[in-house]
């Protein structure tokens, strides 16, 4: 029995991961700003702060340890160098929530090695402010590049799932069903996903089960273009999509990238982590969100 500490865990595949833990029977703590409230009951510890505030942070945590800390809200180089100082000494492995974004657009899958974040320069300017590309890319290089414990960023693609409060597939599905108009400027570039059911079960692996250190690529087996994902909205729905290249911002599509953005996953594979295929869930949670948006859930 490991004692865990999630940062960020009540909701979304954060949620999936402390569920995951504890029935697993890990000792879980969960650290909150304390304005969601969780399902877990006497099942785990709470500790309430705000992450971004180094004191408070410090203050929660005090002189506890834990054997392995998950953050999944880190999105500065602040935020990390604080966390870097506070769990000095407190945990032997530290994994932190990153994301596809540190890559640029690219035909061709992205491997770790093409951002180098161990080897980056880290921007200690307290007042700075980032883009959420280059704060998770910061956030990798303060993690990576500090020798107190053992390290990995997990580079996850758009996670999707029944409970994702950004409603990004809401978006897409809702307006297939509504005849509206949805926005892609490039339907011909391919994605990569992963579902939060699936995330979770691969945070538990890297933090648990495997000793990978540096920035990790996780997501679905295969990769979908958007005109097939919306095709396969038109099979699930029953409705025909409206898809333009241009038009108003409001009827941009969340997934509309100018370019394919898809990551090479070999290096979990090789260390024993086998992901789901898209199409064994995607086809299924679109059915799931469109009985939604029709009250049907």
């Amino acid at each position: 029995m490991a004692k865990v500490l999630v940062i960020g865990g009540t909701r979304f595949f954060g949620k999936n991961l402390v569920e995951l833990l504890l029935h697993r029977g890990n000792d879980v703590t969960l650290l909150t700003r304390g304005q969601t409230n969780d399902p877990f009951g006497d099942n785990i510890q709470r500790l309430v702060a705000d992450r971004t505030d180094e004191s408070a942070l410090q203050q929660a945590i005090g002189d506890q340890r834990y054997d392995i800390v998950y953050d999944n809200i880190c999105y500065t180089p602040r935020e990390a160098l604080a966390a870097c100082r506070i769990f000095s000494g407190k945990t032997e492995r530290y994994i932190v929530t990153s994301s596809l974004s540190v890559y640029s657009f690219g035909s061709e899958p992205l491997r770790e090695s093409d951002v180098d974040t161990a080897h980056m320069a880290i921007n200690h300017d307290a007042d700075a402010t980032f883009d959420y590309a280059e704060g998770k890319r910061q956030v990798e290089a303060v993690f990576l590049q500090q020798n107190d414990f053992s390290a990995a960023a997990v580079r996850f693609p758009i996670v999707l799932g029944p409970n994702d409060y950004t409603k990004r597939l809401h978006f897409h599905v809702g307006r297939v069903l509504r005849g509206q108009t949805i926005v892609i400027p490039n339907p011909d570039a391919k994605m990569n996903f992963i579902h939060e059911e699936e995330a979770a079960r691969f945070l538990y692996w890297l933090g648990v089960d495997s000793e990978l250190t540096g920035p990790v690529n996780a997501r679905s087996e295969e990769e979908i273009t958007l005109v097939a994902l919306m095709n396969e909205i038109e099979r699930q729905t029953g409705c025909r999509a409206v898809v333009k290249s241009k038009g108003e911002e409001s009827d941009q599509s969340p997934f509309g990238v100018p370019d394919s953005w898809i990551m090479d996953t070999s290096l979990a594979f090789h260390e024993g982590f086998r992901f789901y295929r898209l199409s064994e869930w995607l086809p299924e949670l679109i059915s799931y969100v469109a009985a939604e948006e029709k009250g049907e859930q």
